[in-house]
């Protein structure tokens, strides 16, 4: 059963990468190693059951396979600045090969064979590891060398779970894990590989927690659903299996049967596409009806609106009392805030033609700050500028991430009325697909509530008298359309934090 949970968790990570059809070195290669993993212990779960001895020699095959996909995964994992060389890779790759040919003769009957092709993994293992250690010490301090050094971490621990069964020699009656202990590595490497946006420990733990939570409501219900049934319910540890290997394979079999289907039922596209999801649906047919709709009803508003203050400037020309001359103006005022919420409204709602060109992000700042030092609020602010000049360029459109830059800034001026400190900040990190950019705005403002920050993003919400709330909704959508994202963490009465990443340029 060991065997067969490694065997299962290894194809179900080599199958849903394959099938997310991304054309990713880094995570190609892990799914060919999850691929020789699954050859060589499904094969040797099924000769337990079927006593054929050709199963041993694919199990032999996929075994010598390991070892160079390990070292070409974890090439790939370090951008290839490792102490894997290609010479050494191609070594191990005709040493598998000369492996698999000796499968097929007599020497793979001699009793020390499986020892030698054991031996064989675990030397390839260990020199990954070594130059895994000796990257992630090489690299600056970041999310990058964080990440990786969670990795480091795990792998001793699966290692000393894997064989801790061995101290049965001296007396202990401890379980063997071997396989269980693998699959929990080859998941984790996955949430490294795969999710770069996870940078701390606690984010993989409730990775995990998901799964264990999933696996054990799964377990508890087959019991009660056996017991209802009048059978005689198997093991904890039986159920438990069945539960973890039913949740982690739920989503790669979601995706192979919407694969079927669009093909055959091209017109089923909503199959797939639970109860919850349907509301997601929903919000975006909405935004698109928005678009739609947006240019249509400015047009009917904003015709009326210049007649109407049209009309109040000539009257006001006209008038001949100061209270005339008041409500007028207030007319006037009116239709510029109404026809500002218009031009806002149309911002949000039409498609963006980003015109995109290969830019320093932190000449753009200093032009944001140029343009916010005229407005008659900073006198009472200190602008403070941390800037990284070793970060690379990056393919953004000026005007729309200058557009950001200033209303985050202006939101920002407004709420220290009382004076503070505005801080624009840039920095680099490196992730193993690709270089990020990231830029923070900090002030020392009133803060955000609780309350009020989890649907700051949200179209027309605003916490502003005279605000449309149109203002970050349209931040969030431009940043997106660069394939970024930007997130906000406030303390009530001590300040705000905007950031805001974006890809780099290689």
């Amino acid at each position: 059963m060991d065997t067969f949970i490694l065997a299962a968790t290894s194809f179900t990570i080599s199958v849903s990468l394959m099938i997310t059809g991304k054309k990713d070195r880094l995570q190609s290669s892990f799914s060919r190693l999850c691929a020789a993993v699954f050859i060589s212990q499904g094969a040797l779960s099924a000769g337990h059951v079927f006593h054929f001895g050709l199963l041993q020699k694919i199990s032999y095959l996929g075994t010598l396979a390991i070892a160079p996909l390990a070292l070409a995964f974890f090439r790939y994992l370090t951008r290839t600045k490792t102490l894997i060389s290609t010479r050494m890779f191609v070594v191990f790759a005709l040493a598998s090969l000369c492996g698999a040919v000796c499968v097929f003769t007599s020497l793979s009957n001699e009793i020390y064979f499986n020892v030698a092709i054991a031996s064989y993994t675990l030397l390839a293992l260990v020199l990954c590891y070594a130059a895994l250690l000796w990257h992630t010490n090489k690299l600056p301090s970041g999310n990058e060398k964080k990440r990786l050094g969670y990795l480091l971490f795990v792998c001793p621990v699966a290692l000393v779970l894997a064989y801790m069964h061995l101290l049965n020699y001296w007396g202990f009656n401890l379980p063997v894990v071997k396989g269980i202990a693998s699959a929990v590595l080859l998941y984790f490497i996955l949430l490294v590989i795969a999710y770069p946006q996870l940078r701390e420990l606690h984010d993989f733990f409730a990775r995990w927690l998901i799964i264990f939570v999933n696996t054990v409501t799964g377990a508890i219900i087959f019991y009660f659903a056996i017991l209802f049934f009048n059978g005689t319910p198997p093991t904890i540890m039986g159920l438990l299996i069945a539960a973890f290997l039913i949740s982690l394979s739920f989503s790669p079999m979601k995706m192979i049967l919407r694969k079927i289907f669009s093909y055959f039922y091209p017109d089923s596209k909503d199959v797939f596409t639970s109860l919850y999801e349907f509301d997601e649906k929903l919000e975006r047919e909405k935004a698109l009806m928005l678009a739609e709709m947006a240019p249509v009803v400015a047009h009917e508003i904003r015709n009326p609106l210049g007649s109407i203050k049209g009309a109040a400037q000539y009257l006001k020309s006209e008038a001949t009392t100061q209270e005339q001359q008041e409500l007028l103006n207030v007319i006037v005022e009116g239709t510029d805030r109404l026809n500002n919420v218009v031009s806002q409204l149309i911002d949000y709602a039409r498609p963006y033609k980003l015109s995109l060109e290969f830019q320093n992000i932190n000449m753009i700042i200093k032009k944001a700050i140029s343009i916010i030092a005229v407005n008659k609020l900073v006198g009472k602010i200190a602008i403070v500028q941390d800037l990284d000049e070793r970060i690379p360029k990056a393919e953004i459109d000026e005007q729309q991430l200058m557009q950001v830059i200033l209303n985050i800034a202006l939101n920002a001026i407004e709420s220290m009325l009382q004076g503070g400190t505005l801080t624009f900040r840039t920095s680099g990190e490196e992730l193993q697909t690709e270089g990020m950019i990231t830029i923070t705005i900090r002030d020392t403002g009133i803060g955000i509530s609780n309350k009020d920050i989890k649907d700051i993003f949200k179209p027309f919400f605003t916490t502003k008298e005279r605000g449309t709330g149109l203002g970050l909704a349209i931040c969030q959508k431009i940043i997106k359309e660069h394939g970024g994202n930007i997130s906000v963490e406030s303390v009530p009465s001590q300040g705000t934090v905007f950031s805001i990443r974006l890809r780099a340029v290689e």
